[in-house]
């Protein structure tokens, strides 16, 4: 009887994908709720396994798929429970014949709402006024009192118009929002007229944005995409959001772009030296800054935990896993 496969799973998880696992191998885990390996305790621990069902937050590097790949048993495939995969040197992988897949669509409702959630929250300046009123400084409305910023009728720009950049343009057809957009490549007709977008030029979308909100996958060419010049270029009165990759802003840009009024405030979910953020973005009023939390449902992080489950259970029974990112 061939034996089971090993399985390293390396950060806590929501319950449903463990039974997929142990169902078909032996698990071990970290069961630690919120910690994260190292990359030197990961060396220690991943080689010998068959598969890693790893998150985001853990650096898969090649150093690492070597040393798993030298050894018995040899790693066959790494799940990444994340639409992401910046994490894992892919190249690497398909290198040395190590399977990676990763978990698309199930998030993107829940990181659309996000996006909006902060877009909101920055307009209209909702943690900043929360926080005066907790403190017991309110002692009666006022008409100048935390005015904000509308929503409704402003102009949304879009960076990376994927799966969820599109469902952001859902959200604010609620609002009467115009919508530009700017991709690397424009879409059917059809979809623009579905959500509503308009093709434009990066640099025209900045001038022209009210609020500019970040959806575009991190590639080296995405890089800083956002950076000195780009926010430059966006309104005074404009708002930056990004719930895509940290990377995509140069965040020390972003705080120079902040203090000098370049741009009146920004909502961050993703940080570019994360779980670092900019000492100074911290004591900023018009910014809102939550720690990665775009997915974090209970349903949708199940959804994430049980896809990434899956996709290693069929490469483990001889299937091909329904979302491989290297065969």
């Amino acid at each position: 009887m061939p034996e089971r496969p090993r399985i390293l799973i390396t950060q806590k998880i929501l319950p449903d994908a463990y039974p997929l696992l142990q169902a078909i191998g032996d698990v071990e885990a970290n069961m630690d709720e919120g910690v994260i390996w190292s990359s030197d305790e990961l060396l220690r621990r991943a080689p010998g396994h068959d598969y890693l069902l790893s998150l985001v937050t853990d650096t898969i590097d090649a150093k690492l798929l070597e040393a798993c790949a030298n050894t018995t048993p040899r790693l066959k495939m790494v799940a990444n429970m994340a639409v992401g995969y910046n994490n894992i040197d892919v190249e690497a992988a398909a290198r040395l014949g190590i399977a990676v897949s990763n978990t698309p669509g199930v998030l993107s409702d829940t990181t659309a709402d996000l996006a909006f959630a902060l877009l909101l929250a920055v307009a209209r300046r909702i943690p900043e006024s929360e926080r005066f009123l907790r403190a017991g400084k309110f002692t009666g409305w006022g008409p100048l009192m935390f005015c904000g910023t509308d929503v409704t009728g402003a102009t949304l720009g879009i960076i990376g118009a994927g799966r969820i950049g599109q469902l952001v343009a859902k959200r604010a057809s609620g609002f009467d929002m115009r919508v530009l957009y700017h991709n690397r490549h424009r879409l059917a007709p059809e979809v623009e007229t579905r959500y509503g977008l308009t093709y434009t030029k990066l640099d025209d979308l900045l001038r022209a944005s009210d609020f500019v909100s970040l959806h575009a996958p991190y590639l080296p060419a995405t890089h800083h995409q956002i950076g000195e010049r780009e926010l430059e270029l966006m309104k005074s009165s404009a708002f930056l959001i990004n719930t895509a990759r940290g990377p995509v802003v140069d965040e020390k840009a972003l705080v120079h772009a902040l203090q000098a009024g370049e741009i009146a405030g920004a909502g961050l979910d993703v940080f570019e030296r994360e779980p670092a953020v900019e000492s100074e973005l911290l004591n900023m009023e018009n910014v809102i800054l939550v720690p990665h939390i775009a997915s974090a449902t209970y349903a949708t992080r199940t959804r994430m935990a049980t896809m990434a489950a899956r996709n290693l259970v069929a490469h483990a029974l001889g299937e091909r896993p329904p979302n491989l990112v290297t065969p």
